[in-house]
């Protein structure tokens, strides 16, 4: 087996820390039992080998031998490969667990992440345009809301498409954005009750800490 390396900021402002990105991938080798290191890169500074590895200066990308992979939905489904902890082998349960991943992606985080920005930067000025982003993020949840509803998780067992869409409503919820939606919010609770969520988010905060 190669050494799988993640690699993500050296430091964060404290605002984001416990929202980057990194945290989906830590979480996904927490629970798939895949040892890995992390290496930082310079926040202030991105170098052309930064955008070598992740064409929009962002984090994270993951080193797998000779192969190099950004963005983190890709890298969980690489991981997710490697691991029947995180998606089944065989094809219908494959195939349950690659929509609902793309389903948090596109259906859902882009729906949360213009929200997201407003309250991160503090805007609340309700302009018709930020009212017509909100509505579309209720549309998505109340969706969510019908589908979890009944569920624990979203293709009947833990897969790695409930990490990326918790993480996705987490930040939601960080905001007090689903007390309108029990069941997303119940949803949430149970995916970071789980120990490797646990100890991928403290070992994120530990690493941008240490850089203070």
């Amino acid at each position: 087996m190669t050494e799988l390396i993640l690699t993500t900021f050296d430091w964060v402002p404290e605002l984001p820390r416990g929202y980057v990105r990194d945290l989906r991938v830590r979480w996904a080798l927490e629970e798939a039992g895949l040892p890995y290191r992390v290496e930082g890169v310079s926040f202030s500074d991105r170098d052309a080998d930064h955008f070598a590895h992740q064409p929009f200066g962002q984090v994270p990308w993951l080193t797998d031998g000779d192969v190099s992979i950004f963005e983190s939905g890709a890298i969980l489904l690489h991981i997710a490969e490697q691991s029947e902890a995180l998606m089944p082998t065989e094809t219908k349960g494959r195939s349950e667990v690659i929509q609902w991943l793309f389903a948090a992606l596109n259906s859902v985080e882009m729906a949360a992440l213009p929200y997201s920005i407003f309250k991160f930067s503090g805007d609340d000025e309700q302009t018709a345009g930020r009212q017509a982003l909100d509505a579309f993020l209720a549309a998505r949840l109340g969706h969510m809301e019908q589908v979890l509803a009944d569920r624990t998780w979203l293709t009947g067992t833990f897969s790695v498409a409930d990490i990326l869409m918790s993480d996705v409503l987490r930040l939601v919820d960080h905001f007090d954005g689903l007390a309108e939606y029990p069941a997303c919010r119940a949803y949430v609770e149970r995916a970071t009750a789980r120990p490797a969520f646990k100890k991928a988010h403290a070992d994120q905060m530990e690493h941008f800490a240490a850089a203070d």
